[in-house]
């Protein structure tokens, strides 16, 4: 039985941009012109286009049209794990020291020496220890406010913290509000879930929280998901004021706020937390795989009480509890001031390779955190970011662009660098090549 001529129209192009006879970057003729051409109806245009959109071959943006992908570039460069021999990783923020392996070494020395092996070999509370919260808990004092460590559950990292989230509070098909741009694994987490992600306006990783007011007062939406301090990828710290004004907005239209500060303590002065302004609807996320080490996956997440034993259910349900051996490891670092110095540590270095970025690309309109070890690059004069993504990685090195990070059907053209991991001897190099493939800033040619 013959295929439907969608397909069979799909598969042609499919193989003409595989063999390279429609090269990556290559624009196709709008939907009507392409059906006129080959005397097809404009449905069946729009669902040859939809197809190869379907299989990573092409890529729709808004105002602009259809044009050809790399196919050797991942389509969701940024979220899945990509092969790196040989290659440059500008994707993945991979912050570390030389000397972390050593720091490994001693914390493992002294629990071998003075910490309960025994209890470690045995099942866990499903939210983590007790004592070990307390620990944690009264860490977080500094930046959140006093905790209840019954409210502290202990996870394997803040990605599995959201996922319990999803899992445990929203039922498929429950909207979620987010900003435009917003972190990967958190669309990730909706996906798997089934949630519907709402779009919501504003400025620089800055939600609107008149714009939100609007999409409540327009659909039912159950929450909302935000990194108010250290946003990601764009490294916005909202003033208290906006966050003021957004717990206002989620106690009129009864909202869930999902603060992530998977960053936040890269800004050492910030503003009162969302859990410290309205602690009875927020649920806070963090971890230490930014601050300590991307492996030692540990994390944290303060929960409303309402929710407590549901949330204990889905850490039973998917992991039965935390690793003992790394709770107790980090949790040993906070007592001993590690963690702190760490934390310093990790600023101090975020801010040497902020100055050798916009060094690097000056001129060009890098946004970051002064202390992060990552930044965001909006491309100017009608570029766009897919062919440049696909010849860096001609050259060794890998970037992403913005659609990982979108949420809003129009995509911007940007690029998100990502530099915790690469050695400092080699970034300046390493970013000199990426504006080197974006090309002279604006005014200067």
């Amino acid at each position: 039985m013959a295929s439907p001529r969608y397909l069979q129209l799909a598969d042609s192009l499919a193989s003409a941009i595989r063999s390279g006879k429609l090269a990556p970057g290559t624009r196709l003729p709008p939907h009507r012109a392409f059906a006129e051409k080959l005397g097809i109806a404009l449905a069946t245009a729009t669902r040859v286009y939809g197809e190869l959109e379907r299989r990573g071959l092409v890529v729709g943006e808004t105002g602009r049209g259809t044009f050809v992908r790399d196919p050797g570039v991942p389509p969701a460069l940024g979220v899945r794990q990509t092969a790196t021999d040989g290659l440059v990783d500008l994707v993945f923020n991979m912050p570390g020291e030389a000397s972390d392996a050593d720091l490994l070494r001693d914390g493992l020395r002294r629990l071998a020496t003075t910490g309960d092996l025994e209890a470690m070999l045995r099942y866990q509370p499903h939210g983590g220890r007790m004592h070990e919260r307390r620990i944690i808990a009264g860490d977080l004092a500094r930046s959140v406010g006093a905790v209840d460590p019954d409210r502290l559950l202990v996870t394997s990292g803040g990605q599995h913290a959201l996922a319990i989230i999803a899992l445990g509070v929203f039922a498929r098909g429950d909207a979620i509000a987010a900003d435009t741009l917003t972190y990967p694994g958190f669309k990730s987490v909706a996906a798997m879930q089934g949630l519907d992600l709402v779009a919501v306006e504003g400025g620089q990783g800055v939600m609107d929280p008149d714009a939100l007011d609007r999409q409540c007062r327009s659909r039912r939406i159950r929450a909302v998901y935000l990194m108010p301090t250290v946003h990601n990828p764009l490294g916005t710290v909202m003033d208290e004021a906006t966050r003021l004004r957004l717990v206002d907005v989620a106690r009129r239209h009864d909202l869930w706020l999902i603060e992530d500060a998977a960053y936040a303590f890269l800004e050492p002065s910030p503003p009162p937390s969302l859990a410290q302004l309205a602690p009875e609807r927020t649920f806070h996320v963090g971890g230490y795989s930014k601050s300590i080490a991307t492996g030692l996956r540990l994390g944290y997440v303060i929960v409303p009480e309402c929710h407590r034993d549901g949330l204990l259910d889905v850490i039973r349900a998917t992991t039965w509890n935390a690793p003992a051996l790394i709770s107790a490891l980090v949790t040993g670092w906070i007592e001993d001031g590690t963690l702190r110095t760490l934390e310093e540590n990790r600023r101090r270095d975020g801010a040497d390779r902020q100055r050798l970025c916009r060094h690097a690309l000056r001129g060009h309109p890098v946004v970051a955190h002064r202390n992060a070890g990552f930044a965001w690059l909006p491309l100017e004069g009608g570029a766009r970011a897919e062919p440049i993504v696909t010849r860096l990685m001609g050259e060794g090195l890998l970037v992403s662009g913005a659609e990982p990070f979108a949420t809003s059907a129009a995509v911007p053209q940007a690029l998100r660098l990502a530099f915790g991991g690469v050695p400092k001897a080699d970034l300046g190099d390493c970013l000199r090549r990426v504006g080197e493939a974006i090309g002279a800033p604006e005014g200067t040619g």
